[in-house]
């Protein structure tokens, strides 16, 4: 079984090797980058199973090496910044990372949470001999793929938008609670607020366009997917 490698890119050396030491001791093989331009090298020169980025960089910042990573791997990505803005974490949600880390931030957090989405990867990857596609109407999800489409167009899904709707559909006329779908989709009891999950339900909302009524607001707990609802 090959090891898990993560990569670390971060101009502080510091922080670089506080993270290194937190995750060696779970037996991930830790590759480091010095700067953005870096990131994208070793990032084209390993097979990583996560990348976790800071945003203020040298060279290239942080949002333009997700952007360039995104175009050709959906592995887990987690943003390291000092801003805490909602408009910062909007952007990145929106450029398709999975997770947001403010500096300062707790190393055990911090491991906490590249264990976890590392194991929902691993669950989704053991998932998908078991069931290739999913079809509901005109709306197709193919779990080999990871792609969605809707009629005759494919829709460009960010991977905690394919990943909740890969839930959703999965538990069709389930209600979940905010709370619940951070847990089962971020994969870990999640440190901020819940208005992470309102986010991406709109931008999900957007793309299914006329389907998107499936999605159903259960007002003062959360929401279901019901595919059987009027269009």
């Amino acid at each position: 079984m090959k090891p898990v490698k993560v990569l670390i890119a971060d101009d502080e050396k510091g922080i670089r090797n506080i993270i290194a030491e937190y995750l060696s001791q779970e037996g991930i093989e830790v590759i480091e980058a010095v700067d953005g331009v870096d990131a994208l090298n070793q990032f084209k020169n390993h097979s990583v199973d996560l990348v976790i980025l800071d945003v203020m960089m040298p060279k290239m910042e942080g949002w333009t090496v997700c952007k360039e990573i995104r175009k050709v791997s959906k592995i887990p990505i987690i943003m390291l910044t000092a801003r805490g803005e909602e408009y910062d974490k909007l952007l990145g949600f929106e450029l398709g990372i999975d997770d947001y880390v403010v500096k300062p931030f707790s190393p055990k957090e911090l491991r906490a949470r590249v264990k976890a989405h590392l194991a929902r990867r691993q669950d989704l990857l053991d998932e998908i001999p078991k069931k290739q596609e999913m079809t509901f109407g005109e709306l197709r999800i193919n779990l080999d793929a990871r792609s969605v489409w809707l009629i005759d167009g494919y829709l460009q899904l960010t991977p905690k938008e394919y990943e909740l709707l890969v839930f959703f559909a999965k538990n069709p006329n389930k209600v979940f609670s905010r709370e619940q779908l951070l847990s089962a989709v971020w994969g870990y009891d999640y440190f901020g607020d819940d208005r992470t999950v309102d986010t991406h339900v709109k931008t999900l909302r957007e793309h299914l366009k006329s389907y998107r009524k499936w999605i159903v607001t259960i007002w003062r707990i959360g929401y279901k997917f019901d595919p059987e609802a009027d269009l």
